[in-house]
């Protein structure tokens, strides 16, 4: 078979995928509620929950559906070589760039259904905070964080192949990991571009949480509170920082919306995920996912015809990274992700114990019906739909564990 006709049968069957997990999360509307988690809804907020849910669903539809004809098309026309071959055929690098500024660029056609998700959907459910030029700032700032990254990616693949031939894998997964590393280190400066940070005033939560974190060892650098409220009336919650030396965000809606025994029991959760090591954990889950993402490099490089194929005179680094996260990686993350989403799961439960070990087992649980609220988060989703892409246990799932950790 022809490889660009596999490449495109490949990509029909995940957009196929992703299309099915919809329909399913549609469908769990329907499903009756657990009887511990009954009273996070009144009849009223239900009725808005399913309403909200199921016109996110069917937008999610739409929108996917989109983006799946604008790249199949891409991918089915050899457009990504005929833009590249606007750009100097001897320069690698800028070959690259060309593939990635088309992607980049492609990606704009979704602008308006952005644009309806959070100034028409979130709005008319009141979640939405937004402004217009809030809104477009944002997506003029996740534009150029977008090419930034990809084209660093792209330049770490390039480096490393050009350097190491095939001992690319090894070395393509280290740096990556080093990259995801780099990237979680600066994310406090990355939020910075889009939201304002205010230090928490001094009062019962702020010396409350310094309490919770320094019992158990750590140092606490900051406690900061996240304009939030700007976009959305959603809430949450977490903190930053390599080691011992952790600084804690809330956002503005958290604060206003929880008392500060709830705030503490979140932390200690999130504490807890500290003290288990969680997050050293996911560490390697993800070095194993780099690894993946290496062997798939390193076998899409090594099959030239695959680059021909597309209508490239040779190979090109930034197609062979469209092709492995846009097909390739696709194809193989659900079983990643069954084994990933498993292990998280079980570590929420192991987080949600260290609270109820702090004595905020009661807390934890009105605080976490509050977020679900806040959130319209779904109380009843398909469990096969929880072990495929849920990466914390469901809301009955935690209160259950968390009485019976209680005992």
């Amino acid at each position: 078979m022809n490889l660009k006709v596999l490449v495109l049968v490949i990509f029909t069957v995940i957009w196929l995928y992703n299309l099915l997990l919809n329909v399913i999360r549609m469908r769990s509307e329907k499903n009756p509620i657990p009887e511990n988690v009954a009273d996070v809804y009144d009849r009223e907020t239900y009725l808005k929950w399913r309403s909200y849910h199921a016109e996110k669903s069917r937008f999610a539809i739409v929108t996917s559906t989109v983006t799946f004809l604008v790249e199949l098309a891409l991918l089915a026309f050899n457009v990504y070589a005929a833009f590249a071959g606007l750009f100097p055929k001897e320069d690698p690098f800028l070959q690259m760039f060309a593939v990635f500024l088309l992607s980049a660029l492609s990606s704009l056609v979704l602008i308006p259904f952005s644009w309806h998700e959070t100034m028409v959907i979130e709005e008319k459910y009141g979640f939405n905070k937004s402004t217009a030029k809030t809104f477009w700032a944002d997506q003029v700032k996740s534009f150029i964080i977008s090419l930034i990254i990809t084209l660093a990616v792209g330049g770490i693949l390039m480096a490393v192949h050009t350097a190491l031939g095939d001992w690319l894998i090894l070395a393509f997964a280290v740096l990556m990991t080093l990259l995801l590393l780099g990237i979680t280190f600066l994310y406090p400066v990355f939020s910075k571009i889009f939201n304002k940070f205010t230090p928490l005033e001094d009062g019962e939560l702020k010396d409350k949480l310094s309490g919770l974190l320094e019992k158990n060892g750590y140092k606490v650098r900051a406690i900061k509170v996240m304009d939030a409220s700007r976009r959305t009336t959603k809430s949450n919650a977490y903190f930053t920082g390599f080691g011992k030396m952790k600084t804690i965000v809330l956002y503005d809606t958290l604060v206003e919306s929880m008392t500060p025994d709830e705030i503490c029991a979140v932390f200690a959760h999130e504490m807890g995920h500290g003290l288990h090591k969680d997050t050293l954990k996911r560490q390697f889950l993800s070095f194993g996912q780099m690894l993946i993402l290496g062997l798939l490099a390193w076998l899409t490089l090594r099959t030239t015809e695959l680059f021909l194929d597309f209508g490239f005179s040779g190979m090109n680094y930034g197609f062979a990274i469209i092709l492995i996260m846009s097909v390739e990686f696709p194809l193989v993350a659900p079983l990643f992700g069954l084994l990933t989403n498993w292990i998280s799961r079980r570590a929420e439960y192991r987080a949600d114990a260290q609270a109820v070990k702090e004595g905020y087992g009661e807390e934890l649980i009105s605080g976490l019906k509050k977020l679900s609220k806040n959130n319209l988060a779904d109380l009843a989703p398909s469990p096969l739909l929880v072990k495929l892409e849920y990466s914390h246990p469901t809301l009955s799932q935690r209160i259950d564990a968390i009485r019976k950790a209680e005992q």
